[in-house]
């Protein structure tokens, strides 16, 4: 079984989440600051879509910052640590394809490659 928090065992949806099954967790950066905020509704309307899709294990949650505050919206994969700048409907499809279901980071739009731990690959598993 895998990890939850005990003080919210009693939660139903947390109750029934594992962490282990998971390979990656997706942040999409929604703006006010970094792009305009129904840009930024679109791409997380896309990415739903496009990880449901996929069959994947991979978490998603959306933020309204993550303290770049410009060239979003900003999309960051872990435990891989990759950030994606300036994601449009078309890169984000890329990434789910290429990046989140088969373990290719897209190298020319990757702004920063900060792995989670030293030991992590994006191989898919």
């Amino acid at each position: 079984m895998g990890w939850v928090p005990q003080q919210m065992n009693d939660a139903p949806s947390l109750g029934k989440l594992t962490i282990e099954p998971w390979q990656r967790h997706v942040f999409l950066c929604l703006g006010p600051d970094c792009c305009d905020p129904q840009q930024g509704e679109a791409i997380w309307a896309l990415l739903k879509k496009q990880i449901a899709s996929a069959a994947k294990p991979v978490l998603r949650t959306k933020v309204n910052c993550l303290r770049i505050c410009r060239g979003g919206p900003w999309l960051v994969v872990y435990p891989d640590g990759v950030w994606f700048g300036n994601v449009t409907p078309e890169r984000c499809q890329r990434i789910v394809a290429e990046h989140i279901v088969a373990g290719r980071v897209i190298d020319e739009w990757a702004e920063l490659k900060q792995p989670l731990c030293g030991g992590c690959t994006t191989s898919a598993n």
